[in-house]
């Protein structure tokens, strides 16, 4: 193995009552693909943000490639050679790519030879990356794959050496995920030292050398990528052993029908969809992005109005032409945009508990607060939110801790039916193995659940029967859950 290239060792950071950061050593060699694991809030992000230069690390030192370095401020980091791409990008959508590259470098952009010239430097960028991205086009206009390109290029024009991922794969198909690993490759390559953070177990087999996994803020190991398996892995991002990754269970037993859509249909996304949910069942739908599953959710939900079809729940046809009809009706959407629409995140977490329950949770007009605080401190502790108190900001919950807020609307409101979309996108293994059991608690209350997810594992893993959707149809359904693979998922998903 190569001479380092980073060392932190000794890191420690604490904020106004947290610990943040118990010094945390981490190792990077040149030409190394580094996974960074642990659960929410294990530290993982303020660790990137002390190399980053977001905050001033209160112990503790940074080498790179055997120099010190001080790194006070994001400058300094870019500086140093530390580029991080943060899983949401810092682009702007007004600007071109060559524009949003080289944002902030010294040169006039007004200059026509200095445009002529950065138009040459970013086309070189791609080709070093080994993508082409039109340097001229838009950032507004580009995939998020093609804009994850841009960042990379961003950070290689800064000389970078270090390159900072956090949850590159999250929002790309399947197919810009094997871009994103040529990319990762050509970097390494070239004697880049890449740090991984992901929550995919199965993409940090695929790509990465070495795993480093943190845990309440501490660093409690590191191992060559070889000499782990997944329950290890596991295991030592939450501490204990997790009998089983995908607790389903195999108990359950699906009873009458409670949701049935006939023929439902909104322009070219959704082509006369009819399914069944029973009682006490889970419904996984999957497909490639954009083969029409959140399009058929919403139009159940009444977040988009259908042009026709019918919805029948316990035997009753619904009108549902918006989402309080749904709601009246008992039906619950767990949103795959969490932040921008499951939840209001500079309101409290009581605050948002009560968004759809105002009615359930009023009194002649008036909201009873005594009330509202009583069912939200229920559900607090009874799905085991991690939170200061029920006037904590939305915001500055765990993504699987914000997922458990938006559950508990729905959960107040007695939904019959509940629609999982995305459930476990970005966040950690712990926190989606509290997710599973309560979906298994809910099926056995013969609640009609459905589950969208890419992530095929879930699916087979959690799930009864799996309907695979392609260009807006139904192409094919699985109910033999448990002897189905991976690729017979894939052939119907692009049939």
């Amino acid at each position: 193995m190569n001479a380092p290239l980073l060392q932190m060792r000794g890191i420690d950071k604490s904020f106004p009552g947290v610990h943040a950061l118990r010094s945390v050593d981490l190792t990077l060699h040149e030409g190394e693909v580094l996974a960074l694991l642990g659960e929410n809030g294990a530290g993982k992000s303020t660790l990137m943000k002390v190399l980053g230069g977001a905050y001033p690390p209160d112990a503790g030192t940074v080498t790179i490639s055997g120099k010190p370095v001080t790194i006070r401020n994001p400058n300094e980091a870019r500086a140093a050679g530390v580029g991080i791409i943060y899983q949401e990008f810092n682009l702007v959508p007004g600007l071109s790519a060559r524009e949003n590259i080289f944002l902030g470098q010294e040169w006039s952009r007004f200059d026509f030879v200095s445009q002529r010239e950065e138009r040459r430097k970013a086309n070189d960028l791609f080709k070093r990356i080994g993508l082409e991205v039109n340097p001229d086009a838009l950032c507004r206009d580009l995939s998020v794959a093609e804009q994850q390109v841009v960042e990379i290029a961003k950070a290689l024009s800064l000389n970078a050496r270090i390159i900072v991922m956090d949850e590159p794969s999250a929002t790309l198909t399947p197919r810009e995920v094997a871009h994103l690993f040529e990319i990762v490759r050509e970097l390494k390559s070239q004697g880049i030292g890449v740090i991984y953070i992901s929550h995919r177990l199965d993409e940090i087999f695929a790509i990465c050398d070495r795993v480093t996994v943190m845990r309440d803020g501490s660093c409690v190991g590191s191992k060559p990528i070889g000499e782990i398996d997944r329950s290890g892995m596991i295991e030592m991002m939450v501490g204990r052993k997790l009998d089983n990754e995908f607790p389903k269970d195999l108990r359950r037993k699906a009873g009458t029908e409670r949701l049935k859509v006939r023929n439902l249909r909104r322009g070219r996304r959704v082509k006369d969809v009819s399914f069944v949910v029973r009682a006490g069942e889970v419904l996984g739908f999957t497909g490639l992005v954009g083969a029409g599953r959140t399009e058929t959710m919403r139009l159940i939900f009444g977040a988009d109005v259908a042009e026709s079809g019918e919805i029948e729940l316990d035997g009753k046809l619904l009108q549902i032409r918006n989402p309080r009809a749904a709601i009246r009706s008992r039906i619950g959407l767990l949103t795959e945009d969490r932040k921008g629409q499951g939840l209001v995140l500079n309101q409290s977490l009581r605050s948002n508990f009560g968004l759809p329950n105002l009615s359930h949770l009023s009194r002649y007009g008036l909201v009873d607060q005594g009330k509202e605080r009583r069912d939200c401190g229920g559900f607090i502790k009874s799905l085991q939110i991690k939170t200061p108190d029920q006037e904590q900001a939305a915001k500055n919950l765990s993504g699987g801790n914000q997922q458990k807020v938006v559950l508990a609307k729905w959960l107040e409101r007695d939904c019959d039916v509940l629609i999982f979309d995305e459930p476990t996108r970005g966040i950690d293994v712990g926190a989606k193995y509290e997710i599973y059991l309560l979906i298994n608690r809910l099926a056995a209350e013969g609640k009609a659940i459905i589950i969208i997810s890419s992530e095929l594992p879930e699916v087979l893993g959690m799930c009864d029967r799996i309907l695979v959707m392609h260009e807006g149809q139904i192409t094919g359904e699985i109910t033999d859950v448990d002897s189905a693979t991976q690729e017979q998922i894939m052939q119907l998903a692009v049939r």
